[in-house]
């Protein structure tokens, strides 16, 4: 049975060329509530790059499209979300954070979501 999961993509960019930008859209498709949040300024399908850190909750994944070396300023936040998984994507391997989100009860995953969207098993 299909289920909304609420899923917050840090690193959404307005650039139509990035996995980020075709993630958001993907996950609208599978009518999953979506909350990009970024740096740069801009809209995705409709959705505006939130670009501060907003206290939302019950949120189910997170999805990762930096860098290790950007996401330690992330960590209170994403850890403060208290999400049920954080998706690394590829390039966003962080062993320091999968270990913090693990000793918090949060799942991590090294997968794609775009990957993932499409084979059904989000």
């Amino acid at each position: 049975m299909w289920k909304n999961k609420p899923t917050v993509v840090i690193g959404a960019s307005p650039n139509a060329h990035r996995y980020s930008y075709k993630a958001t859209i993907s996950l609208q498709n599978h009518n999953h509530t979506v909350y990009p949040i970024g740096i740069k300024k801009g809209t995705i399908n409709g959705l505006t790059i939130i670009n501060d850190k907003p206290l939302l909750e019950n949120i189910d994944t997170i999805t990762l499209y930096i860098g290790p070396d950007n996401q330690p300023e992330w960590y209170d936040y994403i850890l403060n979300l208290n999400p049920k998984r954080i998706i690394f994507n590829p390039g966003t391997e962080n062993p320091e954070l999968i270990k913090l989100a693990n000793d918090k009860g949060i799942e991590t995953e090294i997968a794609c979501t775009l990957v993932l969207l499409n084979i059904n098993q989000y």
